[in-house]
């Protein structure tokens, strides 16, 4: 009997440890619902973002990075930033500035987050991975396709409609954007959140695989040249007619003061145009045939300008294809709120 009455007690007390973890562990795990609390995909994707920059840095940063401890407070400083903008506006969501603020905050770190890869992108590697490229062109083409339409094509009726189309990438961002949010801010979250992913991969793999593009072909960047074996023989010069046209100089203003170094592959142009076209598509089907024929152009315009390899843009374009359904599918599963699995609805009026 005793020895019965002393197992029992040792299960019982088995019994409470078991309870007693599960106990702890429903506990931690309530704590973490509730630190992420309100959160949505475009937040986790955002935070990821920022968390996983800020470790590559911490880890690979070497002498290729200076100034690395103050990005890695950067980073740290935004991810709070972030959450407590998030908590604050579901406590307040009266409050317009936080209104404003909790919509569109991706949006205002897009150039800093672009800005920052051309800093970060010797970390894992020394140089750029040009050269691959130029001899993949021309294996496949025989060329450069980057080289070759310009020459064949020297005329401002052709060069200025593309560079406008290759400017109007800044317009589908912001219109769209902007239309979604004064008509639908369940379609304007649904469209920031896509394109935002879109956006964070496309820099990650800047980060990690820099490519710079057929601009290095008349110059160096960062002090790096390409190997003469890959270097034409003969450059064709920007045709004058070219060279007046006012969105070629406001391109070029805008490389000068904006671009980062080795962030052409996949080509964001693209793959951000066409995000925008299936939001255009799927919510703002007055404009979607016309928008498309833009994108179509500004793809075109990548190449032509010499902003991009032609691999780029089929870059850009598997980009688009493979990472909208799995953003779409990231949005729907971490919606705030009740879960919706009915599709959005698609709005055929006007825009």
């Amino acid at each position: 009997m005793k020895w019965r009455q002393g197992w029992n007690r040792i299960q019982c007390a088995g019994d409470g440890a078991r309870v007693g973890t599960f106990q702890q562990q429903q506990s931690n795990y309530a704590g973490e619902v509730m630190l992420m609390k309100n959160y949505a995909f475009i937040d986790y994707a955002t935070q990821g973002y920022m968390a996983a920059v800020g470790l590559l840095i911490l880890l690979f940063h070497g002498d290729a990075v200076p100034g690395w401890q103050w990005l890695i407070l950067a980073h740290g400083a935004g991810l709070v930033a972030v959450h407590f903008l998030i908590q604050g506006y579901s406590r307040r969501p009266a409050n317009r500035v936080l209104d404003f603020l909790r919509h569109f905050y991706p949006v205002l770190l897009y150039a800093g987050f672009y800005r920052e890869t051309g800093e970060l992108n010797q970390m894992l590697t020394s140089g750029y991975l040009d050269p691959v490229f130029i001899r993949l062109e021309e294996q496949i083409f025989g060329c450069q396709p980057s080289l070759v339409l310009m020459a064949n094509f020297p005329f401002n009726l052709v060069s200025e409609p593309l560079y406008a189309a290759y400017f109007s990438y800044y317009v589908m961002i912001t219109g769209v954007g902007l239309a979604l949010f004064l008509r639908n801010r369940s379609q304007f979250f649904h469209y920031v959140s896509v394109v935002s992913f879109v956006f964070y991969v496309c820099y990650l793999i800047y980060i990690l695989a820099p490519v710079v593009g057929p601009r290095l072909f008349y110059r160096s960047m960062d002090g790096y040249e390409l190997p003469p074996e890959v270097r034409p023989d003969v450059l064709p010069d920007f045709p004058d007619a070219v060279r007046s046209g006012p969105f070629f100089q406001l391109m070029g203003w805008i490389y000068q003061t904006f671009e980062a170094t080795g962030a052409a592959f996949p080509s964001s142009h693209v793959a951000v145009a066409l995000t925008t076209v299936y939001f255009s598509f799927r919510y703002l089907r007055r404009i979607r045939f016309i928008h498309l024929g833009v994108a179509l152009m500004l793809c075109l315009a990548t190449v032509y300008c010499g902003y991009h390899y032609v691999v780029d843009v089929l870059g850009g374009m598997v980009t688009a294809v493979l990472l909208v359904p799995i953003g779409n599918w990231l949005y729907r599963r971490f919606r705030v709120g009740p879960p919706d699995n009915a599709p959005l609805a698609v709005d055929s009026g006007t825009v």
